[in-house]
């Protein structure tokens, strides 16, 4: 249940009677309408997907300082807390020689004092059933349709009657309906980094516990981690690739060949997993790609998330923006005098730590997909001296040159009164 009279700020019923849609019901979309609801207004949330995942599904999430306070301020910090993933080990495979082995505490030491690693599903899970009872959540549709007049937006959807809204709020992540319907076509705003994502769940054959397995080739990654009760593992594939693959992004045949080509000539345990691709009904594949936009209002239109601001799945930091995005949205939105103030401020407050986040993504790569033999074995003996060394320096190397941590710092959230 949402927080009630006790734990209400000033600016409680400040937007009381308008009228949101909020397309998007994963992590951003949730924690939006816990603040609008909070601050007054009346939010609906409109989702393509059937429903919210109730399980730990899709890949493990990073929530660093300021998202944690968040997660505090909404009242679930205990709840996520305790879905957070129990990944204690990184071990490192090598074509040679023994596996070298490094707590994850170490290798996150210097991200940020404040860390909790979650699966997607879980945190999604987590928002979505802090609100339900206050909020209207209509799944399986979507936006086709919105026409700002200024004073309001009219919507069409694919399967629910029309209405008119005073603010239409896209948070419909790296392929936004909302923002291709309003800003313009994908290709103008996807700036792809070069490389590609592929998650998806098999039997844990392994046996693995409280351990992340990885394995590098030139250009390819392949990490397996342990979910859930035990019983399964999740599959993360990073590649490498000059240009954007020509495939159905709803094709699962076609991603899964795309998947053994790349794969297949690999050894280690890189047979089996890909031999449960067919198995896998949960496959996700996409482009690691930055979505850059000079603006992400417009009129009556707002994008809040990886829709407007994605810095690229899988480099780090994405949720917690859109997490820290959307607090900073809705209480400039209560803070102002009339939506289109409130817009506007969203837009300022958030400037410097969207153009940080785009210097993360191209770094991380280098990191998470080594592109010559030479990286992997630097990337080896690093890993291997990190237990050793003190631990000022430890926290130096393992910072990633602030990353993440650092980005978000320049939010400077404001605590709700």
């Amino acid at each position: 249940m949402i927080p009630q009279d006790s734990q209400r700020s000033r600016h409680a019923e400040a937007l009381r009677g308008l009228r949101v849609l909020i397309s998007g019901a994963s992590v951003a979309g949730p924690v939006l309408a816990y603040w609008l609801q909070r601050y007054g207004a009346v939010v609906t949330v409109v989702e393509r997907t059937p429903e919210v995942r109730m399980g730990g599904g899709g890949h493990a999430v990073d929530l660093f300082g300021p998202a944690v306070d968040l997660m505090e301020w909404m009242g679930v910090l205990a709840e996520v807390q305790a879905a957070r993933t129990r990944t204690r080990v990184i071990s490192l495979v090598r074509a040679h020689g023994r596996p070298i082995e490094v707590s994850a505490e170490a290798l996150g030491e210097g991200v940020s004092e404040r860390h909790i690693e979650i699966m997607r599903g879980d945190l999604a899970r987590i928002v979505y059933q802090l609100t339900r009872d206050q909020v209207e959540y209509t799944f399986d549709d979507s936006i086709a349709a919105a026409t700002d007049d200024g004073s309001g937006v009219d919507v069409v959807f694919e399967r629910r009657r029309a209405g008119r809204y005073d603010l239409v709020l896209g948070a419909d992540g790296l392929h936004s309906i909302t923002r291709r319907l309003v800003f313009g076509p994908e290709r103008d705003f996807l700036h792809f980094l070069g490389g590609y994502l592929a998650v998806y769940t098999v039997s844990n054959h392994l046996g693995l516990r409280d351990r992340m397995m990885s394995f590098s080739a030139a250009g390819r990654t392949a990490a397996v981690y342990p979910v859930a009760d035990g019983s399964q593992a999740r599959v993360v594939l990073l590649w490498r690739s000059r240009s954007l693959h020509d495939y159905d992004r709803h094709d699962l045949d076609a991603q899964r060949r795309l998947i053994r080509n790349l794969y297949g000539d690999l050894g280690w345990e890189l047979p089996r997993l890909i031999a449960e691709l067919d198995g896998a009904d949960d496959l996700y594949i996409d482009s690691i790609s930055q979505v850059v936009m000079d603006h992400w209002t417009n009129g009556r239109v707002a994008l809040v998330g990886d829709a407007g601001y994605s810095p690229g799945p899988a480099v780090g930091g994405g949720t917690s923006l859109a997490a820290i995005g959307a607090y900073i949205l809705a209480s400039e939105l209560a803070s102002s005098h009339d939506p289109a103030q409130g817009l506007a401020a969203y837009e300022r407050a958030l400037q410097p730590v969207v153009r940080h986040s785009r210097s993360i993504g191209p770094a991380v790569m280098r990191l998470i997909i080594p592109s010559f033999a030479s990286q992997i074995w630097l990337t080896a003996q690093a890993m291997r001296a990190l237990a050793h060394l003190p631990t000022p320096l430890r926290r130096q190397l393992t910072s990633f040159g602030g990353g993440p941590a650092a980005m978000l710092q320049e939010a400077r959230l404001r605590p709700p009164e």
